[in-house]
């Protein structure tokens, strides 16, 4: 069993209050946009010294933006759905008057942004507050978020314990009731890591299907960019805001029939610890699964994902690499330098077997409409582990906690990671609910269905 004490201080106001409740008492008057700031701010101050989830924290801009939305109440207006409510990005996100680090020293002498993100642009247009930027593994190439520069970002849940990786920052912030939203990057598993092991929901949406203008890439053909929250209904309603114009109620037609639901095996069962597989078979059972499937190509499709990112990776970085190898974070640049000198042959097979696992994917969506495996294959381990135990055999941390994520991101399909309820004492850990191309509402309408059933983990609990 892992086991770990909760070491935070007691939450306070704001802490763990939904951004669908926020937004409401703002709208209605009963708390000001402002008062709501400042209890986030002075949240951030207290906790996050403790966690180092944040890089840099926006207070002024918060406040204004704050201000900005109390005055327009105060006018009259209708607020736009997320008015009032604070959030934060992962430092890759363009945020204008902000250098964009992505993790990295080396890109800390950049000219700050001159514009923001444009889904933080969206963001704004929805009346979110923006507090800050938040800690990444450099360059995005990892799972733990052990940043030789700015730090490690610690587990909220245990603080000796990584927060998951390479979206650490935004897992952590969100666990530990520093922001109710947060949005991260997704390139191998970056969103679902992160929340399985900081027990909250997080989603990767279709590759494409969100912007990524404004944000630091990492491998064009696998990056993805999404939200984490606390509740089913708050990431719903961040990423209706992340659409923007594209945001409809395409779901409602298919709320009244049953999923078709079925628990991915083989691969996703022998490559996951006790507590993972129960996770899954705990979903399956809450949302009915009815069968028990094998995604055959998930081993392939790791490897191509493996060969992809380090290609992209190190050609991305070729003049980083160049020129300031010895600045480079030391886990991660001896993988983009290899990466860098694979031959164009391995990257056109790799895409080739993609294509062979997005074929098999698609006679799965023909009979199921979700499908369930494990996020992660353990909890959360301890900050500095060179392995971890799964099922007997020691499996290096770093480049294998993306061991159940990676072979979905290879081809792009939409997930949800919903954090399930575990046994008293120990570590969260989640499972991913996953839909066909586009269908980000299926896996959406899942994760509210294990909600409403009691089989997730409450918001705050650790």
């Amino acid at each position: 069993m892992n086991t770990a004490p909760r070491c935070l201080p007691p939450v306070g106001d704001v802490s763990l209050r939904s951004a669908t409740e926020l937004a409401g008492a703002i709208a209605a008057g009963a708390v000001s946009a402002a008062e709501i700031a400042k209890q986030t701010l002075d949240r951030i101050a207290m906790v996050d010294p403790r966690i180092n989830a944040f890089t840099t924290v926006t207070a002024e801009r918060a406040r204004r933006k704050a201000g900005e939305v109390d005055a327009a109440r105060a006018r009259g207006e209708t607020l736009p759905p997320l008015a009032g409510v604070p959030y934060a990005v992962k430092n890759l996100f363009d945020v204008a008057g902000l250098t964009t680090l992505a993790g990295s020293r080396i890109l800390g002498t950049s000219p700050p942004a001159t514009a923001d993100a444009v889904l933080v642009e969206r963001m704004e247009r929805a009346g979110a507050v923006l507090v800050g930027a938040l800690n990444m593994d450099e360059f995005a190439y990892g799972f733990t978020t052990e940043n030789t520069h700015a730090g490690p970002t610690r587990n909220p849940h245990a603080l000796t314990h990584s927060a998951g990786g390479s979206s650490g920052g935004c897992g952590a912030a969100v666990a530990a009731g520093l922001v109710p939203l947060s949005l991260g990057s997704d390139t191998n598993g970056s969103i679902r890591v992160p929340s399985s092991v900081c027990g909250i929901f997080g989603l990767k949406p279709t590759f494409g299907r969100l912007p990524r203008h404004g944000s630091y890439p990492f491998v064009y053909s696998l990056d993805h960019l999404g939200p984490f929250a606390r509740s089913a209904e708050d990431l719903a309603r961040c990423f209706a805001a992340l659409l923007g114009d594209q945001a409809s109620g395409a779901d409602e037609g298919e709320r009244g029939a049953p999923l078709r639901v079925a628990l991915l095996s083989g691969y996703f069962q022998q490559f996951a610890g006790p507590q993972a597989r129960a996770a899954a078979r705990d979903a399956a059972a809450a949302l009915g699964a009815v069968d028990e499937v094998e995604f055959t190509s998930a081993p392939a499709a790791r490897a191509a994902a493996f060969i992809i990112t380090a290609s992209e990776g190190g050609q991305l970085h070729l003049d980083h690499l160049h020129d300031h190898y010895d600045a480079m974070e030391p886990l991660s640049r001896d993988r983009l330098a290899a990466g860098a000198m694979l031959p164009a042959s391995a990257y056109i097979r790799a895409q080739r077997v993609r294509g062979l696992a997005r074929a098999e994917a698609r006679r799965l969506f023909a009979r199921f409409d979700l499908l369930i495996a494990p996020a992660t294959p353990v909890p959360a381990q301890p900050i500095g582990s060179e392995a971890f135990d799964l099922n007997g055999t020691a499996i290096p941390t770093r480049p294998n906690m993306g061991l159940l994520t990676q072979p979905i991101s290879c081809i792009g399909l939409p997930v949800v990671a919903a954090p399930m309820r575990v046994a008293p004492g120990e570590l969260p850990i989640g499972v991913q609910l996953i839909a066909a191309p586009g269908r980000e509402h299926v896996a959406l309408r899942a994760a509210r269905q294990l909600e409403a059933a009691g089989a997730t983990a409450p918001a705050g609990a650790a």
